[in-house]
């Protein structure tokens, strides 16, 4: 009876305090964390669809940029303006803009992220140069373009780093701050896309400038609000 009474104490006691009794303790110490919780890996099959997928979504939305004239930042507003200035296809422009940042993703994120980056990167060359053959837009508003645009491109990298991929450029820089640094990839996107956005205001007119700089938050706020350190652990 006497050892009833001290148990009862000692659990109102417990109650009160707010700490667990040690029975409680012991219970929640047994419950096992499911099996792979730290890291769940994507199989070849899961990669290769989010690859296609991702790239498709990101040349989606740069065609729908070039076709209204926007910019967009990074490699990617880089090889825009280079476009603009030269006439030759946006395509081949991305592409080799694309490749001094490799030699960063070989050293820092590892051969997988690379070969998974360069073969993305490949495939938006590829169907950036053939979407016009293939997709035409009889009228695009520009400022609906801006924001849809950019939630393309925005869900389509989205896609490709949740698989440990990229399009390059920034990109890779951005994945890289992240993984090191503790910086949220989708700020840092941003962040250099609006500012190589609006150093096209010495060749772009104002508002189409103003339109690129929302397609650039609309790009930077998918990754900022989805592809945050630790959130995701399947990769």
């Amino acid at each position: 009876m006497a050892h009833t009474v001290t148990s009862l104490k000692r659990r109102a006691h417990s109650h009160r305090s707010g700490k667990p009794s040690r029975s409680k303790a012991s219970a929640a110490k047994s419950v096992p964390r499911p099996a792979g919780a730290a890291r769940l890996l994507h199989t070849w099959l899961e990669d290769a669809h989010a690859l296609i997928a991702g790239s498709l979504f990101v040349a989606l939305g740069m065609t729908m940029f070039a076709h209204a004239g926007l910019l967009t930042g990074g490699v990617a507003g880089v090889a825009f303006l280079a476009k603009y200035a030269t006439g030759l296809n946006f395509g081949l422009f991305f592409f080799l803009f694309s490749l001094p940042f490799f030699v960063l993703s070989w050293f820092q994120l590892g051969r997988e992220f690379t070969f998974k980056s360069f073969f993305a990167v490949a495939l938006v060359s590829v169907c950036t140069a053939v979407a016009p053959k293939l997709v035409r837009f009889e009228f695009l508003n520009p400022w609906l373009a801006s924001v849809l645009g950019g939630f393309l491109i925005g869900f389509g990298l989205l896609a490709l780093l949740r698989h440990h991929a990229s399009v390059g450029g920034v990109n890779i820089l951005a994945q890289w701050l992240q993984q090191a640094k503790g910086f949220s990839a989708g700020k840092v996107q941003m962040s250099v896309d609006i500012v190589v956005v609006l150093t096209a205001l010495m060749v772009v007119p104002a508002e189409r400038v103003a339109q690129s700089v929302v397609g650039a938050v609309a790009i930077g706020a998918i990754l900022a609000l989805n592809h945050r350190p630790g959130r995701y652990l399947g990769v």
